[in-house]
């Protein structure tokens, strides 16, 4: 089972023998447990059996399954109708629902569709390196699939595209852990006055792999198929190339690129794809629920002390190695890497870092200021930004980002067009941004941690350039709930921006209504007295013109069809004493709702099989540290597997809530305490919340409580992972009851949670789940047909339809 939320429970609630129970069983954990016993769960519905194609709107789709579900069919054409239109949308559908190979099957029949010089590439783009090996698994399947239904012509090029981390397979580097530190040792080796360096002292030495994948040239390349991360470094290993930069070269011929987010949104790499990617092909953002918060991030700064004084060494590194070389290669070499910055197109693939892609191509176009040309002068600039910067970390304001600007031009000495030339971000944008510097964090007031903070609160930033490169981009996820947020978001089309009209191609539409709601109650409270209302006007929202108008072609919900009744949502308002249970602040404190939060995590785990707490269970809690939360993760999956039983706490929106899937045996229970809201009282939340206010009209609330409700419903997304699964899900919180809040959950959870179960006690939750696994495990035939809905769909279904 796994439980998000309190790590506080367990302390508050079992003696301090237990706790040490626990802390022991942390360290000897199954050392010398037998092998996992198999054990034999349903088959799959979805049995590889590669005879299904069917007709979409005149487009032949291949899907390498007997069997689709409805939604899988319904995703299909809306997805199918957005390419048509060349434009863009934003789907959700539930995990469980198969919409990774929905997706891969109706995008390749489509591009298999087109002439060769036509046919439009996929960009995959995931959030973790472990759904990008699932997503290539599934390509696997589709690709055998064609291969034998087509012959050579349906085979296709697909490859996963990772950082140097996860490619790099020279033993001078791959040791290493930090990945910042394996790309700069990976420079070190490849750079390319390195290399021309050690042509003439060969003690320099180099890195043989990239040498070997230099002098192989054109030969270089990757036959057809599908290649995960581990494919690629095998494949390295045996021709004796470099697998990071063969992937990287392959990028532009291959049909189907599998990546992360940031190879697109990332200012610092996006460059790379853009340049490779030709504008029709087709870009997906999966599990795209927190998206928003990605772009964010990506155009944030912070820097803390250690930044400054690492810049500072490096600083003084240089000025050493001026003193002693020669002025007129220096000269040279800068001017190179001016050149360079300019003209992106022409600098060498293992120096492509220095043509930032965050620097705009007209600053780039423009001459470098005359106070920088030289290198000692160069120096001596950013010295003095790190001595501004480090004034600045004394303080704990927030200030305008062009007071900022001018604020270094008039205490560092240095001119504003200058700083806006190296500190680009500070400097390109009008809107969007803020500076923060705080002292401390708030949440430990005693511990000095200063931080100077460029904030990004416009997420369109980073979205923008997709919009604008690629000809089509799918937003998809299972937990896009309030959809209609995310357009404002990310800047599809504004709020405010937004046709009104009673045609009939509009008037059902829900912004409509909302748009002349708005414009009723706002007259009616600005206009004395009475007010006449002409229901047959027609008119257009003056904001609307002279505006890009990016609006999605689709925006639409997909609800789950289930074969039975497999998941058991429940709202868990009050303990045995009907005291009520809650997380804000005015009860988070309270002993009764700590004492009654442990009660439901230890009567519910003695039911959930395989034994109680103290006896049968470990207990495993997530870290900020990676390699023990990884440990954790495989010792809890060996527990569950040998029959001991385990529960996993971790923390909402952190990595193993986000990223990993508990499905089967691993998951039959989830709870999540309390309502996950971000931090409240944090500056930068609070200058987001207020340029959300200004700009597309978001209030602070509701934002909040979308941004809540989205992480509580990723939670409990981790206990089913396909419609043959089946787990409980508990919200553990009285505020879940709101209709207000209740509304915002996912339909595909509303619609298995009754008014019986949306106001739950400790007692009542418990026989309600004793009640539920029960009955889900005995032996169950799945059906076709739940009442007169079918959920399971044959091609010659299909081809009645």
């Amino acid at each position: 089972m796994g439980v998000v939320g309190l790590s506080s429970i367990l302390r508050n609630c079992l003696p301090l023998s237990a706790i040490n129970q626990i802390k022991q069983a942390h360290t000897q954990i199954l050392i010398n447990e037998p092998p996992p016993p198999k054990k034999n769960f349903p088959a799959n519905v979805f049995k590889h059996f590669p005879i299904m194609k069917f007709n979409i709107d005149n487009l032949i789709v291949y899907y390498p399954y007997e069997k689709i579900y409805p939604e899988q069919y319904q995703y299909m054409i809306e997805l199918k109708r957005t390419l048509d239109a060349k434009g863009h949308c934003i789907l959700g559908m539930p995990n469980a629902a198969g919409r990774t190979i929905a997706l891969l099957s109706l995008i390749t029949s489509y591009s298999l569709s087109k002439p060769k010089n036509q046919s439009p590439k996929l960009i995959y783009c995931t959030r973790t390196v472990h759904e990008m090996e699932k997503v290539l698994a599934e390509l696997r399947v589709l690709n055998e699939y064609l291969l034998k239904h087509l012959g050579s012509e349906g085979g296709i090029l697909a490859l996963g595209l990772s950082s140097r981390k996860d490619l790099y397979i020279n033993p001078r580097v791959n040791s290493i852990d930090s990945r910042d530190s394996v790309d700069a040792a990976c420079r070190k080796l490849t750079a390319s006055w390195v290399r021309e360096a050690a042509v003439d002292n060969p003690s320099i030495g180099g890195c043989d792999l990239f040498e070997n994948y230099e002098k192989a040239g054109l030969n270089a390349v990757l036959p057809p198929g599908v290649y995960t991360l581990q494919d690629l470094r095998s494949f390295g290993k045996e021709n004796g190339w470099c697998p990071y930069y063969l992937a990287r070269r392959m990028v532009q011929c291959a049909n189907v690129v599998v990546c992360s987010y940031q190879y697109l949104l990332d200012p610092k790499v996006a460059g790379f794809m853009s340049k490779e990617m030709q504008r029709e092909s087709v870009v997906v953002f999966d599990e795209a629920q927190n998206i928003d918060n990605v772009c964010i991030k990506a155009l944030s700064v912070s820097v803390r002390r250690q930044t400054l004084d690492g810049a500072t060494r490096n600083l003084n590194r240089m000025d050493d190695r001026l003193k002693v070389a020669d002025p007129n290669k220096l000269q040279t070499e800068y001017k190179k890497l001016k050149e360079g910055l300019a003209q992106r197109k022409n600098i060498a693939m293992t120096d492509d870092w220095l043509a930032n892609p965050v620097l705009p191509n007209d600053v780039l176009k423009q001459s470098v200021s005359g106070n920088i040309r030289r290198a000692k002068q160069f120096i001596g600039v950013l010295r003095r930004l790190i001595s501004y910067l480090e004034m600045c970390l004394q303080g704990n304001v927030e200030i305008e980002r062009l007071t900022f600007a001018n604020s270094i031009d008039e205490k560092a000495g240095i001119d504003k067009k200058t700083i806006c030339n190296f500190a680009t971000l500070v400097g390109t944008y009008t809107k969007g941004f803020s500076v923060i510097m705080e002292r401390f964090d708030e949440r430990s007031p005693h511990i000095s941690d200063p931080v100077l903070q460029l904030c990004c609160h416009d997420a369109s930033l980073a979205m923008k350039p997709v919009f604008e490169q690629f000809q089509s981009v799918v937003v998809t996820s299972g937990t896009l709930d309030p959809i209609d947020l995310y357009p404002g978001l990310l800047n599809f089309i504004r709020f405010d921006q937004l046709p009104v009209s009673t045609k009939s191609d509009l008037r059902s539409d829900p912004s409509v209504t909302r748009n002349y709601g708005r414009l009723l109650l706002e007259m009616v409270a600005a206009v004395p007295d009475g007010t006449f209302i002409d229901i047959n006007c027609c008119h257009k929202n003056s904001n609307l013109e002279g505006k890009h108008d990016v609006s999605p072609v689709v925006s639409q919900n997909f609800t789950m069809s289930m074969t039975r009744d497999c998941i058991c949502p429940m709202v868990f308002t009050r303990g045995s004493d009907q005291l009520p249970v809650s997380t804000k602040s005015d009860l988070r404190s309270d002993p009764s709702v700590t004492s009654n939060y442990g009660r439901l995590l230890l009567e519910m785990v003695a039911d959930v099989p395989d034994g109680d707490i103290m006896q049968h269970k470990l207990v495993f809690v997530e870290t900020q540290d990676v390699v023990q939360t990884t440990l954790a993760l495989d010792n809890y999956r060996r527990a569950c597997d040998c029959g001991r039983g385990d529960v996993f706490l971790s923390v909402a929106s952190g990595k193993v809530a986000e990223g990993i899937d508990f499905d089967r045996h691993y998951g039959r229970l989830v709870i999540v305490f309390g309502l996950p809201f971000q931090y409240t009282l944090s500056r930068v939340l609070r200058a987001r919340m207020e340029y959300l206010w200004e700009t597309c009209q978001i209030k602070v609330e509701d934002f909040m409580t979308f941004d809540a409700k989205r992480r509580a419903s990723q939670c409990v997304g981790r206990v089913i992972r396909s419609k043959e699964d089946h787990g409980i899900m508990i919200f553990a919180d009285n505020r879940y009851s709101r209709q207000d809040k209740l509304s915002k959950l996912p339909p595909w959870i509303l619609s298995h949670l009754p008014k019986s179960h949306q106001n739950l006690s400790t007692d009542m939750a418990l026989h309600t789940a004793k009640e539920f696994l029960r009955k889900l495990s005995q032996p169950q035939e799945i059906t076709c047909v739940q009442g007169n809905i079918p959920t399971i769909l044959s091609e010659d279904d299909l081809r009645m339809l």
